[in-house]
């Protein structure tokens, strides 16, 4: 198959605003390639397996690449960079946008030289399933292989929802809405879930985090199932999570109540500070008590929980 790439000329602080934008207008995933994010390997640590002449080899402006199924998706995307454009405040750079069509297995190999183990929180490291990582004893490594699912934990949204879920430790049976690669579902388990089902509306994502799940030996205890949201889930939860976009997360929040146990905690990610608020009121109103709020850049995400009636 075919993807029409997208790729936008922006800053460290624009990058999330357009990824979101992107996602929002359609995109079936993003990449952004930003220089900082790649460390001096002399300081670098675990780090030390980075090429240091993969640093020299990319641009000076920070990019946000996304791809689309079609020309006509596409141009959903430029709408979503003129829109930012208008946005008054933070410095988003010059916002320049190109496109070019790429073949899924050229895109398949070429993404890879940016993804490079990384620790997530205190004990969780993603690694790539092509990199080698030397763990120590109390390293919960997950294995990854995002493909076309476009989840790598590298966004900071998903950094934020991994480090939540690291604080508040899911037991019991947990619900990944969105699973995407499958990241959630797989750092649930290893942090200690007994059982988790992840779900997704999308048949790539599905198969990549079927294939994920059986990489990190957690075919047991974690299923991956197609579907919409909640639609056809009967069983109930003591943990869920939803890395997805602020306006489905306030439509998921009263339904998803009917899928948690008393005292569940509920973790939501995917939410752009401007709609921090709106966020909050919905899952209050929907019987939610948040006990956990983390921010970074742009990206927030909540921890919310039921008390043993289930009300807040």
């Amino acid at each position: 198959m075919d993807w029409v790439e997208i790729s936008v000329s922006t800053t460290a602080i624009g990058a999330d605003l357009v990824s979101g934008a992107l996602m929002e207008a359609g995109a079936r995933g993003t990449q952004i390639i930003d220089r900082a994010d790649v460390p001096d390997p002399q300081q670098a640590g675990s780090w030390v397996l980075v090429d240091p002449a993969l640093k020299a080899s990319m641009p000076e402006d920070v990019i946000v690449k996304a791809w689309f199924s079609s020309p006509e998706e596409a141009l959903a995307a430029r709408a979503a960079v003129a829109g930012l454009r208008r946005r008054p405040g933070a410095d988003l750079g010059a916002l320049s946008l190109t496109g070019s069509t790429v073949r899924e297995e050229d895109w398949a190999e070429s993404w890879k030289r940016f993804y490079k183990p990384f620790r997530l929180g205190s004990r969780l490291v993603v690694k790539p399933s092509w990199e080698s990582w030397e763990a120590s004893p109390d390293d919960l490594v997950i294995e990854l292989d995002p493909g076309m699912a476009f989840g790598t934990g590298t966004h900071e949204s998903t950094a934020l929802c991994m480090e939540l879920m690291e604080a508040h430790r899911p037991q019991g049976d947990v619900l990944d809405v969105g699973t995407g690669s499958g990241i959630l579902a797989i750092a649930a388990a290893r942090l200690g879930a007994a059982r988790v089902l992840a779900i997704d509306i999308d048949p790539v994502a599905v198969q990549v985090a079927g294939d994920n799940v059986r990489i990190n030996g957690l075919a047991d205890r974690v299923s991956v199932r197609r579907g919409d949201l909640l639609a056809g889930i009967g069983e109930r939860f003591d943990f869920a999570c939803a890395n997805i976009l602020a306006g489905v997360i306030i439509q998921l929040a009263e339904p998803l109540k009917r899928h948690l146990r008393p005292g569940a905690v509920f973790l939501s990610s995917g939410i752009i500070r401007d709609r921090e608020d709106e966020v909050a009121a919905a899952l209050a109103q929907a019987g939610y008590r948040v006990i956990d709020v983390a921010r970074r850049g742009e990206w927030v995400a909540f921890a919310a929980r039921l008390d043993e009636g289930g009300n807040a």
